[in-house]
């Protein structure tokens, strides 16, 4: 390992959140599971919802065997509701192609439908033992700070794997413990905000605290439409009553659902786009 990492596996030790995929014995579908709920939607909240899914849906080949309305009402409020779809598409292919079992292999975890090279890397790294680099928003801003002294990191590039693959352990165990301490440590500590730089185990080989803390982040993205008033927001509204009803909402529920029909129509069209919905004779329905 780096000198400049060795601090960070007992800082990790001592600091890292009891999560349930880091329990013992933690199953590689549920690593997959857990890491698509995380991609846009804070761990705190899967942590509450994780363990519920397990129960129901414990292994691909009962999700994959799983009414798509039954798996969209169990998503609730994790939102982007697209995603529960898509993990319910891997899990299908998962056993069509591997016998139920989560592949080990990155490039085999890439072939599943939704499943992208960050998480395909933390199911091989994180359950499978794999040593490859692990590299989120967290883990990109604390190597943007540690090794090249910028405020913040810029538009993902692939240079971000080549700087945390210089800096993961030749043992591929150590490796996942890194790569999950320096997301921790991006999640408490070097945050986007607030950085407790006090607090930092790997404050004395910081290039961006070395230099001042300098304020030279490359320019933000473009701030997001506000959500009220939305198509997102009418759109998650008719998702929460088709999730809330056993039964097709009929024309008439779905028009009191919000109050401009231009802007409800887009919504509903792009849920039938998305396969979230489905028109029929009674109405709208989960599919």
């Amino acid at each position: 390992m780096p000198d400049v990492l060795v601090p960070l596996s007992g800082w990790y030790a001592r600091h890292a959140r009891d999560l349930p995929w880091r329990r013992p014995g933690f199953p590689a579908w549920g690593t997959l599971v857990s890491e698509v709920m995380l991609q846009q939607t804070q761990a705190a909240r899967v942590a509450v919802e994780i363990d519920a899914w397990l129960a129901r849906w414990p292994d691909p080949a009962a999700l994959a065997a799983a009414p798509s309305a039954d798996v969209l009402r169990a998503w609730g409020n994790l939102g982007y509701p697209r995603r529960a779809l898509r993990l319910q598409d891997a899990a299908r292919a998962i056993v069509e192609r591997h016998g139920g079992e989560v592949p080990a292999d990155v490039d085999a975890l890439l072939a599943l439908p939704g499943v992208g090279d960050y998480t395909a890397r933390a199911v091989a790294v994180f359950h499978h033992g794999v040593r490859a680099p692990v590299v989120d928003t967290n883990v990109r801003r604390v190597v943007a700070r540690l090794v090249h002294g910028v405020a913040d990191q810029g538009p993902p590039k692939r240079r971000d794997l080549v700087d945390v693959e210089r800096l993961l352990p030749d043992d591929p165990g150590e490796a996942a413990v890194v790569s999950a301490a320096l997301m921790e440590l991006g999640a408490l500590v070097c945050t986007a905000r607030s950085p407790d730089c006090d607090a930092c185990p790997l404050a004395d080989s910081c290039a961006w605290l070395a230099a001042g803390r300098p304020d030279n982040a490359p320019p933000r993205r473009a701030p997001q439409p506000r959500f009220e008033g939305s198509d997102r927001q009418a759109r998650g509204r008719v998702m929460a009553a088709l999730r809330a009803s056993d039964d097709a909402l009929p024309p008439a529920s779905v028009r009191a659902l919000w109050h401009d029909p231009a802007q409800l129509e887009r919504a509903v069209a792009s849920l039938i786009s998305d396969g979230l919905a489905v028109r029929c004779d009674d109405g709208l329905r989960l599919p």
